[in-house]
Formats: structure tokens, C-alpha cells, sequence
């Protein structure tokens, strides 16, 4: 059996970055982790602290592909361990949100979205889930330390 999260009032819509489960991460504080990840694309650029002070983690992602402003130019080798930095800080601080992801015991974790193919599993099940995978890794590294 796998566990599929997405929406926020679903049983683990918590697991999505649009949770608002907020965090202290190099020094600044980020309402949501896709305000993190999103930011962490103009790192250095007063970009990034638009992004940080957006209203929402959804005008965060809006900001976050605004092609107009200039993207670091590592993004695509840095962008899954940016996501792993952002998700390790967001179960470690919310304990709450900590127990909910270790009670998922082996269960597979999907992002069941139909536009996404990279972090989620896309529309016919074909993505590639990279979130529901760091989900799994985190997952297991808070296993061994707990």
C-alpha cells in the first residue's frame, strides 16, 4: 500500500511544501519549505528575499518560475539537495509532522499531482516522485536517530 499526499486538508497534506510549517534555515526564517526551495533558486540576488517575503508558498512557486529573473546557474545539479535540506529542517523541527512521517512505517510516499513529472508521480503515475523519495530518505535517517 502507498500513501499519496497532495492536497493540504488530506490525511498527510502536511507533506506537501505548502504546508505551513515554517523553519529557521541559514539564518532566515521560511514560512514554508517551497518558499525555501523556491528562493534558494536566485540564491544571493535580492530575488531571493522577495521569494522568502512572498504572501504564499503558491506566489512563491509563482515567483520561483519567473524565468524573467535570473536562475543560478547550478540549479539543476543542486535543486534535489536543496529539497533534502528543506524537508530534513522541516521534520526535524515539527515533531508533530516527525511522527506523522516515521508512522508511515515502509509504505511508499507518492505526490499524486498531474502536472508534475519530476517531483511528483505526473497524471498516468509515470514521474519520477523525487519528493515522495526524499520523503522516504528523510524518513529513514530520522528512523536512525530516534
Amino acid at each position: 500500500m502507498a500513501i499519496y499526499f497532495y492536497k493540504m486538508k488530506d490525511d498527510y497534506g502536511s507533506f506537501s511544501n505548502f504546508s505551513h510549517h515554517g523553519f529557521e534555515l541559514d539564518g532566515s526564517f521560511w514560512p514554508t519549505s517551497e518558499h525555501y526551495f523556491q528562493a534558494m533558486k536566485f540564491i544571493g540576488t535580492e530575488s531571493e528575499e522577495e521569494v522568502r517575503r512572498s504572501d504564499s508558498p503558491m506566489e512563491a512557486a509563482k515567483m520561483g518560475r519567473d524565468r524573467s529573473k535570473p536562475l543560478r546557474e547550478d540549479w539543476e545539479n543542486v535543486k534535489d539537495d536543496v529539497m533534502r535540506k528543506a524537508v530534513l529542517t522541516k521534520f526535524t523541527v515539527h515533531k508533530d509532522l516527525q511522527s506523522l512521517l516515521l508512522s508511515t512505517g515502509d509504505q511508499d510516499i507518492i505526490e499524486k499531482t498531474s502536472n508534475d513529472y519530476y517531483w511528483g508521480c505526473g497524471k498516468d503515475g509515470s514521474g519520477k516522485n523525487m519528493l515522495g523519495i526524499i520523503l522516504m530518505e528523510i524518513r529513514e535517517q530520522l528512523r536512525k536517530k530516534v
